[in-house]
């Protein structure tokens, strides 16, 4: 009875099943309020794909950050889920075909690129899923894109989408990486607009689109590929930020956001090195701890110090 209590404590502190129900949200009022060019068919290939990338992943026991070495891999649909549904509402492609890639890109990158956790419990995948995925498919020359304007440059929408992704962040302890970013990218947007003499109107009109409220809350906020430490992913947010402005408005290309993310992820070991912090899990979303911090939480005693076998003293 103890046993099935705390499994369900868990499930109920998982944000990824809130994130799920706000993407499946956005999702629907994608398709059938502001008309995206998504077939149905396309939807029901991504998910599929993503689900049979990930139980096939387990079943080969590909190295997981939730499995230990003696221990299955265990099939994380809601990772899977959230994959494919991002697909959904950022990727657009001519044939299915293109799309089940997609999935089973990002599904396996998770896998494929991953580097150990400076605390040394397991690993961490590098690449956003399903901004990695986007980005190799470009990258490759495959006939797909991605079309920000499907949103609009409607306000309701972008706080709609900062609405849902609010109790997302808050749930997986990650709001400060949002916060920064669109800290970062407001004043990307409004330095540029001052430096060039444009109206207010201008930058206020690139912010308020609805791509990037989806962005900032239910990408960039990922808590597999962000930096341990706050201060790191506050450092991060700026690196998109700014890397994000300097595509757009110095290199002149399309969709800053999607290539800052993918360049600056593969500096995050480097800034869980500088700035060490404790290592994200999915049983412990509210502080990042680990569960064997967790337990130790009331002694006041950091497990490490324990695991070494004493307590320092000043």
């Amino acid at each position: 009875m103890t046993g099935g209590s705390t499994n369900s404590r868990r499930r109920a502190l998982d944000p990824r099943a809130y994130q799920i129900a706000a993407l499946s949200m956005l999702l629907v009022l994608g398709l059938f309020r502001f008309g995206f060019d998504v077939p149905l068919t396309h939807v029901a290939v991504t998910l599929t794909s993503a689900l049979a990338g990930q139980w096939l992943a387990a079943r080969m026991g590909w190295p997981s950050a939730q499995a230990s070495s003696t221990s299955r891999t265990p099939f994380e649909r809601r990772s899977a889920l959230i994959s494919g549904l991002s697909l959904c509402l950022l990727l657009r492609a001519p044939h299915p075909a293109w799309m089940a890639l997609a999935a089973l890109v990002a599904v396996s990158s998770k896998f494929a690129v991953r580097v150990p956790r400076t605390d040394g419990a397991g690993t961490k995948h590098v690449l956003n899923p399903t901004n990695g995925a986007i980005v190799l498919l470009m990258l490759a020359g495959a006939p797909v894109w991605v079309s920000p304007s499907q949103w609009g440059h409607h306000l309701g929408l972008a706080l709609a989408v900062a609405g849902f992704g609010s109790l997302v962040v808050r749930r997986s302890a990650r709001s400060d990486v949002t916060l920064a970013f669109l800290a970062a990218w407001a004043a990307v947007l409004f330095g540029r607009a001052a430096w060039v003499g444009q109206a207010w109107v201008a930058p206020l009109h690139q912010f308020e689109n609805g791509s990037v409220a989806l962005y900032a809350f239910h990408m960039i906020s990922d808590p597999r590929t962000t930096p341990d430490s706050r201060a790191g992913r506050i450092v991060f947010a700026c690196m998109v930020a700014l890397g994000a402005g300097f595509v757009q408005f110095v290199l002149y290309r399309t969709n800053g956001l999607l290539w800052s993310l993918a360049a600056a992820s593969l500096f995050v070991p480097l800034l869980d090195r500088w700035l060490p912090g404790r290592g994200f899990e999915w049983s412990a979303p509210g502080t990042g701890a680990h569960r064997r911090e967790v337990r130790h939480a009331q002694s006041g005693v950091p497990w490490p110090a324990r695991a070494a076998g004493g307590v320092r003293t000043a």
